[in-house]
């Protein structure tokens, strides 16, 4: 497989943008769990909840423009 093939970039794309929305996720997600007063260990649900979530919608677009520029040559 080469270096620069589509599916590689693409994987690096979604890599990136999970890394990227799991790291906002879990910041907001501390942050509401404290603003809304969620109460014991339903804490660390509600985190893990917003931190999957946003890394699951950040690496969904981040793969998505990885796909669409998969195919132009800068």
């Amino acid at each position: 497989m080469a270096r620069d093939s589509c599916l590689a970039k693409i994987t690096a794309g979604v890599a990136v943008g999970g890394a990227l929305g799991g790291a906002v996720g879990a910041v907001y997600g501390t942050y509401e769990a404290i603003r809304y007063r969620v109460p014991g260990l339903m804490k660390v649900r509600y985190i893990g909840q917003t931190t999957l979530g946003s890394a699951a919608v950040f690496g969904l677009f981040l793969g998505a423009g990885s796909l669409i520029h998969c195919g132009k040559g800068y």
